[in-house]
């Protein structure tokens, strides 16, 4: 008797069904679909803004646009691409509205929001640092190249699909991307030395866990 052959779902399938699942009003679907694409939307909003909060609330605005006009997905491209496409939309109308608002009132500034405490000061110095140069040097990147930057070497798209989602040749996409590494690296030297001053600290609380540690084993603390 000759096998069966199953056809297994392909991933546009799978996407397509995910697409219909919502558009019925599933909300175990619209839960699945910003779970799956959180980050990536996030991190292309916080690319073209450069402020986390306005970012988290462009990915929400996207979102809202999104799914109120799901039917016209068609799956020419994935879901991510189309909703990145949104997200980006809206991140430069926000940019555009940003930069003349700034225009007419030079002294608006943007607040940056802290980090979450953590129980290990020390460390989450460390890292709010590190976190920060980064932003610093990715936020220093002119527009064209920050956009390119960010979805290849953050979000690891591949060459054709950072191209489909800003719309240009690969052979611009690779162009752009030598040039933000460029930069990067020249952001990068220019601010490490001073970070790494500070860099693996060793006080506070994890010092004085050391000290009782050690004091107990020589019997001198109880």
């Amino acid at each position: 008797m000759p096998a069966i052959s199953v056809a297994m779902p392909t991933a546009a399938s799978s996407e397509m069904l995910l697409v219909r699942r919502a558009l019925a009003r599933d909300g175990n679907a619209f839960r699945i679909i910003m779970k799956t694409h959180n980050q990536r939307l996030y991190r292309i909003a916080r690319a073209v803004v450069r402020n986390d909060a306005e970012a988290e609330d462009i990915v929400q605005e996207a979102y809202v646009r999104a799914f109120t006009h799901l039917d016209a997905f068609r799956g020419e491209s994935s879901l991510a691409t189309w909703l990145s496409r949104i997200v980006i939309n809206e991140a430069l109308g926000r940019l555009r509205k940003r930069r003349r608002t700034v225009a007419k009132n030079p002294q608006a500034e943007i607040i940056r929001f802290p980090l979450n405490p953590s129980d290990d000061p020390e460390r989450t110095m460390a890292q709010r640092q590190i976190l920060e140069l980064v932003e610093r040097a990715t936020d220093s990147l002119p527009d064209v190249y920050r956009a390119v930057f960010v979805a290849r070497v953050i979000e690891g798209l591949s060459i054709e699909e950072t191209a489909e989602l800003l719309g240009v040749r690969p052979e611009t996409v690779k162009t752009r991307l030598h040039r933000a590494r460029a930069l990067m690296r020249k952001a990068l030297d220019d601010q490490i030395g001073p970070v790494l001053l500070d860099a693996f600290p060793f006080a506070g609380r994890r010092c004085d866990r050391l000290i009782s540690a050690v004091m107990q084993r020589l019997g001198l603390e109880s």
